[in-house]
């Protein structure tokens, strides 16, 4: 099996360890790939190329139409290559293959916004109190950016970061998970074919505790944009300190779903589904925890234990799949443990709460899709983020009591409401603590709207114009058009 390299300054190049790591297929852990496995020195050498190509190159001076040219290239090579990359996402992953098709139309969708975005701020001009002087503000890239991804959407996630950067005319270097790298490697190739010049963006393979803590210590990296969990983030967060880099961080959600009693609950159960069972549960967005009006809470588990009786788990690639595995054994530990843990505490299994028996499941990362009944706040299960096919119901009287469940996690992502009263919803949306709420859907977004959370969701935000804006300084440049001495000493 042929070793799949990392890129750097342009080039395909192995560790300069000679480390690999094999990557394993969730649904039934076969060996699908041999990477190369990078460690501190591919980062430096990485962070070297992309100071090189801001500092002394081209790249940070080319006209923002120019760039954009060329990203506009990358979204129809994605386009080209989609059924490929789709795959590789799958087999990465193990999420169903439909699902990937569906990211791989929402990356070429982000690479055309942002380069559709790019040459559209042309600065401001701003009235001076000073006479005979002009005052303007102007945009320009931050420099050398270290981006980290996380597992569950391996592409969609970087295209959030590349996007951006790249038609802002910053350099970067992206590390993948070490566990879910093949996208990335592939969407290289891409932005070689593309022409993006060498040393711009580069690639490095291998774990956070290496790669990882490199680029966010480093003093010739930037900016730091990572999507994952709140310890890592913290880290990530007291590293960047060292230089005072920029950061931008999405650490997950525990994100409350709100039914009341005058909602459509035909679309509001089905919506319930979606919310939480795409790809197992791997959403930092996942609305798993349902906080239901009292007087519809048994209609509510008894319609959504039945529906999820139902749901298909098996490979990815095969077309009556509804659901696949967790990403990995540690993984369906960790979400196993945090199920055992909820019943310890009072939680009441409605349906789910194990691995399941079918013979052809065995070889891989399965959990049944779960739901919890009897919760409370108190619980692990539902203050922290299990991140698996498992969904928590709390009961409420009031829509006080309501506001305060909802706000009561540290976390603040995102969040639903589903009622017909539009003036009710708006009183809700008003008092949730998210940075994105629905009201009567949920985990719908699109590229041109901000994504990011409040608390210790993270700091900043992708997508939209604030997006960009992540990826760019603000300079004040005033000119005296008549300078005169003023004579003070």
């Amino acid at each position: 099996m042929d070793i799949k390299k990392q890129y750097i300054n342009g080039q395909w190049v192995d560790a300069i360890s000679g480390n690999t790591r094999e990557i394993i297929n969730p649904y039934n852990q076969e060996v699908i790939a041999v990477v190369a496995e990078g460690d501190e020195q591919d980062s430096e050498k990485a962070i070297a190329a992309a100071r090189e190509a801001f500092d002394h190159g081209e790249w940070p001076h080319t006209s923002a139409t120019e760039r954009a040219k060329i990203v506009n290239k990358i979204a129809d090579l994605i386009e080209r290559d989609q059924e490929e990359l789709a795959k590789l996402e799958s087999l990465d992953t193990g999420k169903t293959l439909e699902e990937s098709r569906w990211d791989m139309e929402d990356i070429a969708g982000v690479f055309r916004y942002y380069a559709e975005l790019a040459d559209k701020d042309g600065g401001q001009i701003i009235n001076s109190p000073i006479p005979n002087s002009i005052s303007k503000v102007v945009k320009e890239p931050v420099g050398v950016c270290g981006q980290i991804t996380p597992w569950n959407y391996p592409l969609l996630q970087a295209s959030w970061k590349l996007a951006p950067a790249l038609v802002t005319g910053n350099t970067l270097i992206i590390k993948p998970s070490e566990i879910t790298p093949l996208t990335h490697i592939k969407i290289f190739e891409l932005i070689e074919e593309a022409g993006v010049p060498k040393g711009v963006a580069n690639l490095v393979l291998g774990p956070g505790n290496t790669v990882g803590a490199v680029l966010s210590n480093h003093k010739d990296v930037d900016l730091i944009s990572f999507t994952g969990g709140i310890e890592t983030g913290k880290t990530i967060m007291q590293a960047a300190s060292h230089n005072m880099k920029k950061i931008a961080l999405e650490l997950g959600g525990k994100n409350p779903n709100v039914i009341f009693a005058d909602a459509d609950l035909e679309v509001a159960i089905d919506q319930a589904l979606n919310a939480v069972f795409f790809h197992a549960g791997q959403i930092c967005s996942a609305g798993t925890r349902i906080i239901v009006e009292e007087s519809i809470h048994n209609t509510l588990v008894d319609a959504l234990t039945e529906r999820v009786k139902k749901i298909k788990l098996g490979n990815g690639f095969d077309e009556t799949t509804q659901m696949g595995p967790l990403i990995s054994q540690e993984h369906l530990n960790k979400v196993e443990k945090y199920v055992e843990k909820g019943i310890e505490e009072g939680a009441t299994v409605a349906v789910g709460g194990r691995r399941p028996e079918d013979a052809e499941l065995q070889n891989g990362f399965f959990y049944l899709p779960t739901i919890l009944t009897n919760c409370t706040t108190d619980m692990s299960v539902v203050q922290d983020e299990a991140f698996g096919p498992v969904i928590t119901v709390e009961k409420f009287e009031t829509e006080e009591e309501a506001m305060k469940l909802a706000n009561d996690s540290i976390y603040g992502l995102s969040g639903g409401v589903w009622t017909k009263d539009i003036a009710k919803a708006e009183r809700c949306v008003a008092k949730m603590r998210m940075g994105t709420v629905w009201i009567n859907d949920f985990n719908i977004y699109f590229p041109h709207a901000p994504w990011g959370g409040y608390k210790q969701s993270g700091i900043g935000r992708e997508l939209g114009v604030m997006g960009l804006e992540e990826y760019q300084e603000t300079k004040h440049v005033f000119q005296n058009l008549k300078p005169e001495t003023i004579n003070w000493f």
